[in-house]
Order: C-alpha cells, then structure tokens, then sequence
C-alpha cells in the first residue's frame, strides 16, 4: 500500500511538470530529428516504358551474378530505385540487400551519384539530369557461397535465379504495373527452367515481356543436369540435380506426381495458372528452400529425392505444400498480405490460413496421390499432434501471435522453441483445420467436409491467376454457408485460447486418437535417420546430435529440470560412454526404478553430473483407430 501511494505521487508530480520528472536539473534534453519520407508512394498507374534486365549467371565458380538493367526514366529530377524488400512467401523483410554489390548508375553515358536513404536501406535516391530518358545500373548479386552466408544460390552445377535478387524498381508504381524484359546468358550446355516463357539462343535465355510483380514470383532453375517430366497439359516436373544419376526416376515415382496435380485440381474445382512448373533441386550444394509461387514453385530437397523412396517419406509433403499455395496464398491471399509493391510491410495475422491450412491440404494431397502412403501420412500426424501437445507456451503466448514469428525472429535458430514457440500456425494451423473437418462432418450428419470449403473458397474464376484477397469475416462466412454455426467464435477461440495441450481431438471426432508406444513408428524412425538425431521429446523431453549433443530440450519437462541445455553434450551414461543405444536402454530400464539416470554432461570445457528424474520408459507417438469401417480421416485422405 505504501507503494501504491507513491507510486500514485510520483504521477501526479509527472503530471504537473512532466521535464522536472524526467530530465534532471542542468542535463542536456535533445529532441528528435523528424523522419521525413522522401520515397514515392505506390501509385495504381502504368510505369511509362520498359525496363531491360540483363544478368550473366555464368560466373558459378564464384557465386557472383553480373546485372545491367536499363530503367527509361520518366521524368528528370528525383527518382528513387528500390531493391525488394518485402518477399511474399517470406512473410518478413527478407530482400538481400547485403548481397547487392558495386552499383554503378549512368546515364547519358554520365555517372549519377546515388544516395541510400537513411530509414530504409533498400532505398537509392538519384538526381536524374536533363535530357537523360533511361538510366542504366551495373551491380553484382553475390551469392552466399557458405552456409552462414546465407542461402547459397549458385553452384558450379545449379543455379537458383531470384529475380527480386538480380534488379532495382522504380518507387512509386504497383509492381504490377511496372513492363520488364529480363535476358539470361547460363554456362554453356546448361538449360533452365521457369514459368515465363524464354526463347533460347545458344546460353542465353530472352524471357518475355511481363510485368515486375509477375517477374519476381517467377524464378528460374538452371542446371549442368536436368530432366522435364510432363505431369498434365499445364503441368511440369523441372527436376535438376547435383549428379545425374540423381534423376533416374521410375515411372511410378513419376506418375505418383502426376496424381497429385490430378488430386489437386479435383480438390479445389480449378486452376489458377495458364502453365505450373515444378522446380525441384536434389543437391547438397545448392541452399536448401520451398517457397511458393504463383505458377511455379522452388523445392529443394537432398539427394536420394528418387533413389531412396523405399526408406520412408522423406521430404515428398514438400511439393503437395507448395502447389498447394497455388491456390492458397497465391490467389486467395489475406488482405492485409497483399502490397502494391515490396516496400509496404506486410502484416501476417491470416498466415493459419495461408500456411495453415496449406499444410493441412500437403499433408492430404500426399496421401490422396499416393506420393506418401496413407500409413505413413498417419504417423506424420501423430509425430504432430504429439509435439504441439507437448508444448507448454500456449499457456501464454497463443496461436495467432505466432503469425508474427517470421518478422519477429526471422526464422533464426531459438533455444526454448516449447516455450518460446515459433511458426506454430503451420502446424498447429493444420490441427485447427481438421478440428473443422471433423466439426462440418459432425454437424452435417457426413454430408459436408472441408472439401467442400475448398471448392468454395479456392475454387472460383478458373483460369484466373491474379489475386483475390479475403478477411477473417469472409473465412468464417464461407464455413457458415456450407454448414451455419457460429464459426467466428470458433475460429477466435482457436486462435487466441490457452488451453493445455494442442487442439487435437479433431482426430479422435475423425474416428483417430493419439497413442505413445515403446517402439518408433517406421515414418518416425525415418525421420530420425535422416536427421541423424536421437528423439526423445516424450521419453524425458529432449533430442540429440549423432554425438550426444543435445539439440532440443522441452521447457518443464525431466531434462528440462535435470539442467540440461541446447549445446550440452551427454558424454557418459551411468558411467558409461554416451550411445543412443544405452541411454534408450537406462531410460527402459528407470520405468521399473524411483533411481534416476546418472549422465556426465560436457559443457565447453567444463564437466558435471546430471541426474535425469524420468520413469515412464520409451514412449513414441502413433495413431490408433476408433471403431470400424471408413472413419472422417479415411474418407478425408482417400482419393478422389
């Protein structure tokens, strides 16, 4: 109470002299320089003329793109050239700024000195002399050529060609609005590929004339070694590949391909692109990625994509999710997504549809093709139904602030990710659509699905592959016309609730729930193997590095209170040397003990003893069926 009073006096005398309060007698007391926003704002009309974009990508040894672009000039005076900031499917101010190097402006044959604005860095002001009608920036884009440079996107055996990467744009114009030809010269004897279409004259690809927005959600793939596969007359398998024998493809690995775009098509009710190619890159040289585009979509995965299909699902659910955001997040995309340009910032709170419930159409699309097995995609699930419900954060951080994840932590490593969270509305957003799935088939005696909200919500204006944007409201407003409820509701309570453990019981209303075995489900194990990790989230709460280095601890759970952290190393088990093996089997044999595991933690230079309180043995995750015949989750995942 006394500090109530106080506190309560010290802001009544703020409030009569609020300098004396804040600034002590005789210190300095400066004020701000006023912010003054000198760059054009994005206007709805035709950029008069055509930008021409040339880049030599020939250079791979060193990673360097060489860029000549010709910008006509509309007017002398201010002009401000932006380089991309903003990046749809970053959802985060992600534009490679750092990479861009040497700019050099002319004009006339002149330099033009530029000037980096002093608030957005990815802004260059020039003043354009009289009588010049088109400028020309020189510039290199120099690719990451290790990992922690970044993504690296030239090898000597592939390239991954980002044209928000390789050009500068005008302010002051919708991207939309601005023509551009881009000219590509790749080494010899390589090919490329891309949504727009290019003729080609021996290394040099000339693109067609489009505009800057259709450019930018139009990379290209470029290769040493490539092969096409037509998968339906609009849709092409770009495959490209460190080692040739990379590309030796069965026809039923091919075909499985091919019924996704068929189950796809099926699901939505339409096709948003006149043509949609399939990029995918099995390297580990190239940087790894999945980032959707409009009509095509950069895959990346490691090499054994086609020669290793019989050791489990690997990264397959990668192009089921990016052809998905053909449909969801390309052409419906949330309002408050949606920018005329690159620089405008954009807000992410629809993401658990954009990416949410794009994971939840990958995952079925895998399943509906036959791309993954259905025994497979199962466990999939119950590997994420166990881990979001084992993640204490939501009792204070909810779903959709995680929305705001990408530009908070631009998807750098965190330590405490159970407590912390990180992009959740990916897969929790998953587990929030099947609870609707399960809820229109509940309320519609089985007449109606979230296939029938699909065909709703993606499937107008066939052929038509602008955008069209939606709110919360036209969301909510979609479900109530395929079965009236109070879906707003609904929705607002998943999105901010608190409640222990994740929404899973969509699956038990499906006719699946979440069990714990002591054995690993065939899809887990796999994904172990991979991963070179041991995973033991519910057999103590942590996973481990091939060398005992802890890589993961859940907040609150028995390693969490043994002390163990991200970066230590389990380097003795029971005093004995630390194996996956043996610490499996002492975790085996403590569930018929009250004696905890005795481990010797490595921690830099320094060593301790680490007593791990955990006894209900080995516990992995699966599903198990609820009664017989077709469950919702059956008829969901069969195909079409």
């Amino acid at each position: 109470m006394i500090r109530r009073i106080a506190f309560a006096a010290l802001l009544a005398s703020a409030s009569l002299s609020p300098t004396l309060a804040q600034v002590p007698a005789g210190n300095s007391a400066p004020q701000p320089v006023p912010i003054v926003d000198t760059i054009p704002a994005p206007r709805d009309v035709r950029f008069p003329g055509t930008i021409r974009l040339n880049v030599d990508a020939s250079q791979t040894e060193q990673g360097i793109f060489r860029v000549q672009e010709t910008i006509p000039v509309p007017q002398a005076g201010h002009m401000v050239l932006l380089f991309p900031k903003w990046l749809p499917g970053a959802h985060s101010p992600r534009g490679e700024i750092e990479k861009l190097a040497g700019l050099i402006i002319t004009g006339n044959g002149k330099r033009i000195e530029w000037t980096r604005d002093t608030v957005d860095v990815f802004a260059f002001h020039i003043d354009v002399p009289a009588g010049v009608k088109s400028i020309e920036a020189n510039f290199q884009f120099l690719s990451a050529t290790q990992g922690n440079q970044g993504r690296i996107a030239m090898t000597p055996t592939m390239i991954s060609l980002q044209p928000n990467s390789v050009s500068l744009y005008p302010a002051g114009y919708f991207t939309r609005a601005i023509p551009i030809q881009m000219t590509v010269k790749y080494p010899d004897g390589w090919t490329a590929a891309g949504a727009i279409p290019a003729k080609k004259t021996g290394a040099t690809y000339n693109y067609d004339t489009t505009n800057y927005e259709i450019l930018v959600d139009s990379p290209v793939l470029a290769g040493k070694y490539g092969k096409v596969w037509p998968l339906s007359p609009r849709v092409n398998l770009n495959v490209f590949a460190d080692d040739p024998a990379e590309l030796n493809a069965t026809p039923e690995q091919i075909a499985a391909h091919a019924r996704l775009v068929d189950q796809a098509v099926k699901t939505f009710g339409a096709q948003h692109y006149d043509k949609y190619e399939f990029l995918l890159s099995i390297t580990d040289q190239l940087g790894g990625i999945g980032l959707e585009h409009h009509r095509s979509s950069e895959n990346g995965v490691t090499p054994g994509y086609f020669t290793k299909w019989n050791d489990g699902p690997g990264r397959r659910n990668l192009l089921p999710h990016e052809f998905t955001h053909s449909w969801d997040g390309k052409f419906r995309r949330g309002a408050e997504l949606w920018t005329p340009d690159y620089r405008t910032p954009m807000r992410d709170s629809s993401l658990w549809v954009y990416e949410g419930q794009t994971q939840f159409w990958g995952y079925v699309l895998q399943a509906r093709s036959g791309l993954v097995s259905k025994q497979d995609t199962l466990d999939q699930y119950a590997a994420i139904m166990a881990l979001y419900d084992s993640q204490p954060a939501r009792q204070w951080r909810a779903l959709i602030d995680t929305t705001n994840d990408p530009i908070i932590s631009s998807r750098k490593p965190k330590g405490w990710t159970s407590w912390q969270r990180s992009e959740d509305y990916y897969n929790e957003g998953l587990l929030v659509w099947m609870d609707v799935d399960s809820l229109l088939r509940e309320k519609s005696g089985g007449t109606k699905s979230i296939d029938d909200f699909a065909k709703a919500f993606f499937g107008i204006r066939d052929g038509d592959w602008g955008e069209v944007t939606y709110t919360f409201d036209d969301v909510a407003r979609t479900l109530n016309g395929i079965v009236p409820w109070d879906w707003a509701g609904y929705l607002n309570r998943r999105l901010t609730e608190h409640a222990e453990g994740a929404p899973i019981e969509g699956f038990a209303r499906n006719g699946y729930r979440l069990i714990y075995k002591d054995t690993p489900t065939p899809s887990f194990k796999a994904a172990e193997t991979a991963s070179k990790s041991t995973n033991l989230t519910y057999s103590g709460g942590l996973t481990l590095g091939g060398d005992g280095e802890v890589t993961g601890v859940t907040w609150d759970s028995a390693a969490f209170k043994a002390g163990l952290a991200i970066g230590d190393q389990i380097v003795a088990v029971d005093n004995q040397a630390y194996s996956a093996e043996r610490l499996k089997a002492a975790i085996t044999a403590a569930k018929d003990s009250r004696t905890p595991i005795p481990l010797t933690v490595k921690q830099g230079e320094r060593y301790r003893s680490v007593a791990l309180d955990y006894h209900n043995g080995l516990r992995y995750p699966a599903l198990q069926k609820v009664g017989t015949g077709d469950s919702g989750l059956d008829r969901l995942l069969a195909p079409r």
